[in-house]
């Protein structure tokens, strides 16, 4: 059989606007297809939105939950589908921990301690090293004796707005997992 390129296309054509007419619900293929859609097996689940704390990549998660609140089971990552041992890890720390100077034993404090030790010493760093103007002069508003690497466990936009305060706060020392 002689195939023209004038019959090639045109042989062509009407395979592409059968094939289209299918793809559009117009053929019998496209009843069978809706009659055997099935319900949506979380469309009662409660959704839950996060980020996976297991490696640096930072992925975002969705956590789907029924009545009794499990979580979706298995279809992160082989790391991210551990999650909820890490939640319910006997060794997970609950609260903050500190170790006096020339002490052996960490104690536990609370967070109002916590949070207060920290600012202090950031304070007490950043008066005594912050350098306002280079040699030549030129302001710099640099604070170099102190660094900031976040964690992974955030999501983007919190990544961004460490970053704001680390850079407002003049560090020039920051990394972060999520790699903002």
């Amino acid at each position: 059989m002689q195939l023209s390129r004038r019959s090639f296309l045109k042989i062509t054509g009407a395979g592409f606007a059968a094939s289209a007419f299918g793809a559009l619900g117009f053929a019998a293929a496209g009843l069978a297809l809706a009659s055997a859609v099935r319900p949506f097996k979380l469309a009662h689940a409660r959704e839950t939105r996060n980020t996976c704390t297991y490696c640096s990549v930072a992925c975002g998660i969705l956590i789907y939950s029924l009545g009794d609140g499990a979580m979706n089971r298995g279809t992160l990552c082989p790391k991210g589908s551990a999650l909820l041992d890490i939640v319910h890890a006997p060794t997970r720390l609950r609260n903050p921990r500190y170790r006096a100077p020339g002490s052996a034993a960490f104690k536990d404090v609370s967070w109002d301690f916590a949070l207060d030790r920290i600012a202090r010493l950031m304070k007490e760093d950043r008066d005594k090293h912050f350098i306002a103007k280079n040699s030549k002069g030129v302001t710099v508003n640099r604070w170099t004796s102190t660094g900031m690497l976040a964690a992974s466990a955030s999501s983007s936009e919190t990544s961004f707005l460490t970053w704001k305060v680390a850079r407002s706060l003049g560090m020039v020392v920051f990394d972060n997992q999520a790699r903002v």
